[in-house]
């Protein structure tokens, strides 16, 4: 009798022990899965009863920072090209929507006209003949000049402060000096910088020649071809300088198109060259360059302190730019000389042949 006791109560202790033990197990099991037992993932100052954020909504940092692997290769895919341009106008650039007179212009049958006086400033004139600048801070503003000359305006040498400003400039075909045809639009002879801004120029062989000066916000277009008096296709150039400038040449925000056939004496939408000397201090920056045999001269064997940076190279007349390529006679070795962020109109990057 005592000993079937002592069974019953190791029995009864038993069941206790393996009770409590199945108790503290489906606790424990509790505060891990069940999403009340778990820490909030609501923010601090969330209003009670917020929901908290599905953890699996948002991808892990590394998820985001580092390219899959393109198919069958184990390398990063190449990150997507910048998105295409279709147009200037529509790519931000100017055209003729966005350049010229913004006002009403008065009919000025000029001639080859000289000024003469300091601070002259010409406003609202609708000019029949050409400009020879021989004074200091002249101002062409919201005009239009149609010339029969070798330039639509010429900067002398010794004088300075040239600002062409919201003017059209263009020329008559077959009128001009050089066996018909014209050969400046703006021409800078004197030492100094000056500005050229938010003009359209067509016709023009070589539309802005000078070594130095600001021209910004242009759109330069529809050369005419003509044989120069020396029974040659004059060549063609939107910007050209010659090399051996004091000063800076910058070159921003334009609309450069050079559409003249390469047998009919294209050369580029921007031609440096050192003609008169080594080439130096140029920025080409932000632009719009279709055309020539190459879309850029680059300055060649010597050329310092050129930064050709965020351009955009056309394929609107030519698959590479320029009937060539889009650029060539680039010194990579030259002093201050950077050539950053360019590329095709298509978002396809552009760096020169070594």
């Amino acid at each position: 009798m005592t000993r079937n006791r002592r069974r019953l109560g190791a029995w009864l202790l038993a069941g206790v022990v393996l009770a409590v033990v199945l108790t503290l197990y489906d606790a424990d099991r509790t505060g891990v899965s069940d999403p009340k037992a778990a820490p909030s993932a609501t923010p601090s100052g969330a209003a009670p009863g917020t929901p908290a954020p599905a953890t699996g909504d948002t991808p892990s940092p590394s998820a985001t920072a580092s390219p899959s692997p393109a198919p069958g290769t184990g390398e990063p895919s190449p990150a997507p090209s910048p998105t295409a341009c279709t147009s200037p106008g529509a790519c931000g650039y100017p055209d003729a929507n966005s350049t010229g007179p913004r006002i009403a212009l008065e009919r000025h049958d000029t001639g080859n006209m000289s000024v003469k006086k300091d601070g002259t400033v010409i406003k609202g004139w609708d000019i029949r003949g050409s400009l020879d600048i021989y004074a200091n801070d002249v101002t062409v503003i919201d005009s239009r000049i149609t010339s029969t000359n070798w330039w639509g305006i010429n900067l002398r040498p010794g004088f300075s402060g040239l600002k062409v400003l919201h003017t059209t400039i263009t020329a008559v075909p077959g009128k001009g000096p050089d066996n018909g045809g014209v050969n400046y639009a703006v021409s800078n002879m004197g030492g100094s910088s000056i500005e050229v801004g938010w003009c359209d120029i067509s016709v023009f062989g070589n539309a802005l020649s000078m070594g130095q000066g600001d021209l910004h916000d242009n759109y330069v277009h529809d050369f005419v071809a003509f044989r120069n008096q020396g029974g040659e296709w004059q060549h063609t150039d939107a910007v050209i300088s010659g090399g051996g400038n004091t000063g800076r040449l910058t070159v921003r925000h334009n609309t450069l198109l050079n559409a003249t056939p390469v047998d009919k004496g294209a050369t580029a939408a921007v031609g440096l060259f050192a003609d008169t000397g080594v080439v130096s201090s140029v920025h080409v920056e932000d632009n719009w360059l279709a055309g020539g045999a190459y879309a850029l001269y680059a300055g060649g064997p010597g050329a310092t302190g050129i930064r050709v940076t965020g351009n955009v190279f056309s394929t609107q007349y030519h698959p590479a730019g320029g009937a060539y390529g889009p650029v060539t006679a680039w010194n990579a070795g030259g002093a201050g000389n950077v050539w950053k962020d360019n590329r095709m109109s298509d978002g396809r990057p552009v760096e020169p042949a070594p």
